[in-house]
């Protein structure tokens, strides 16, 4: 159960439109490795993992990715908002425009709808996390990309917080997999796992 505080984790206030920059950091709402993948990622993989430290930490994080897609939705609401239609044409803006006037949509920046084959849950505690930990470096590389195109600093200023977060998630589950590094038995299957290597034939 969660408790929702009506404000965004990190203020989002920005005052002039960009339709340009939204099509950029839309891709951080519904690109292959945006908060709603993210968020679904570890709120799925938690009921799986089998050490209660580790279900809290993607508990954790896996609430906080919602926070962060409320910011980037927030974000491109504030860069898209009451445009006219000849700054839409002129952005090139319309071809989302067409399909979702000015509401927010998950895609990526190249205009590819957000799917559940953006991530994995495969249900192995070492597995899910190496997938986590490569997860939360790429969302880092896009926040890179993205703060290399964007000039404006009340845009980058939010950017910066998520990207900030990223690294910190990236920390946190890499101590999760020593966690489970510590309680490795048969059923981790990593490294020399004696259930299946023992019985391999050798020559």
């Amino acid at each position: 159960m969660w408790n929702y505080e009506k404000r965004l984790q990190y203020p989002v206030k920005i005052t002039q439109t960009n339709p340009k920059i939204a099509q950029v950091i839309i891709s951080q709402f519904g690109g292959p490795d945006g908060e709603l993948g993210a968020s679904m990622r570890y709120l799925a993989q938690r009921y799986t993992m089998p050490y209660k430290e580790v279900t809290g930490i993607l508990t954790d994080i896996g609430t906080e990715e919602l926070a962060h897609l409320e910011m980037i939705c927030a974000i491109v609401y504030q860069l898209t908002k009451n445009l006219t239609p000849e700054e839409i044409e002129k952005s090139g803006f319309d071809k989302y425009y067409v399909d979702h006037t000015l509401a927010l949509w998950p895609q990526s920046a190249g205009g590819v709808p957000w799917s559940a084959t953006t991530f994995q849950s495969k249900g192995d505690p070492v597995t899910d996390l190496h997938e986590d930990m490569a997860a939360e470096q790429k969302a880092r590389t896009t926040y890179d990309n993205i703060l290399r195109l964007v000039k404006d600093p009340e845009v980058a200023d939010p950017i910066r917080f998520l990207r900030e977060r990223e690294i910190v998630h990236y920390q946190r589950f890499g101590e999760s997999l020593r966690i489970v590094q510590d309680h490795l038995d048969s059923k981790n299957f990593y490294a020399f796992n004696p259930e299946f290597d023992m019985g391999r034939c050798t020559k």
